[in-house]
Parts: C-alpha cells; sequence; structure tokens
C-alpha cells in the first residue's frame, strides 16, 4: 500500500478511536478531543429503511447507467435508495467507497454499503447489506435488483 492511503486513513481511524471512547463512557454528541470531530454516521433506524427501500425495488431491471426509480445499476439502486432517506452519495461504487466510513465486517449491519474490488484494488461493485452474509444489489446486464449471498471477499462502508 502506499503512503496516501495510509495518510487518508489516518483521519479516520482517530475518528473511529473517538467514536468509540465517546460511546464508551456515554458522551455521543460531545465533540472528539481530536482536531476535528468525527463525522456523523446514519443510525441503525436509517440504515434498516435503506434495506427496506432497497428490497422494495426486487425485480427492478438492470440498466447500466440507471439511477432509478423503475430500473438500476449497483451504485444508482445505493445512490436512489440513500437520496430517499436525504443523504447524498456520488455516482459509482467507486466514489461511493471514498465517501463511506469504511468497518471492519465484524462491525456491519443491515444498511450498510457492501463493496467489491478487482485484484488491483478498483472498486467495481456495491450493493446494500440486508443481514446474514446477504446483500441487496443490482448485479449486471440480464439481471435484475435482488437479494443474494455474499461470497467472495467484500469491504463494507457506513454512510455518512
Amino acid at each position: 500500500m502506499n503512503a496516501l492511503f495510509h495518510a487518508a486513513r489516518l483521519p479516520f481511524l482517530l475518528g473511529r478511536l473517538a467514536i468509540v471512547v465517546m460511546v464508551a463512557v456515554g458522551l455521543t454528541g460531545v465533540p472528539s478531543a481530536a482536531a476535528e470531530p468525527a463525522p456523523a454516521t446514519v443510525s441503525a433506524g436509517v440504515g434498516l429503511r435503506a434495506m427496506h427501500l432497497a428490497a422494495a425495488k426486487r425485480g427492478a431491471p438492470y440498466q447500466w447507467g440507471a439511477v432509478g426509480p423503475h430500473r438500476f445499476d449497483c451504485s444508482g439502486l445505493t445512490l436512489w435508495v440513500y437520496g430517499r432517506l436525504g443523504k447524498r452519495l456520488p455516482r459509482t461504487a467507486a466514489q461511493q467507497y471514498v465517501a463511506t466510513r469504511h468497518i471492519p465486517a465484524s462491525s456491519r449491519r443491515p444498511g450498510d454499503l457492501v463493496f467489491f474490488k478487482t485484484r488491483s484494488g478498483f472498486v467495481h461493485h456495491v450493493g446494500i447489506y440486508a443481514g446474514a452474509g446477504r446483500l441487496w444489489h443490482a448485479p449486471g446486464t440480464g439481471d435484475h435488483v435482488r437479494r443474494a449471498r455474499i461470497s467472495t471477499r467484500a469491504w463494507y462502508g457506513r454512510v455518512r
């Protein structure tokens, strides 16, 4: 990994540490001791609503570049779902990966974004975590929005 990647992760790690400390002592809403407070992330309730909105689009056909409400590509689905909840996401899966708070698989919860990368590290696909090792996504040409098992390595992000 290059130095730029490590430098970019430092504020993220500091923000995560500040959140853990605040939650541990019950001080949610109080700014962290870091130079800037950590960006807020969506609540579990918003995440569940995101998952239910994605589920409501079950069967909608995949169309490259489509952002809904009747046809979607993978990032168009996540963009549409979170847009309905008042959250702004960038257009592509790679841009959405950069815009989310990265979390370990052990911390994922319904509504978090699930990202898939190529061997070279390019983010090429995104879906919405549905719980129990599954996600809602628009898989590709000739397919439709559906729930599927996460069967390969994935990365997770929480919408800010």
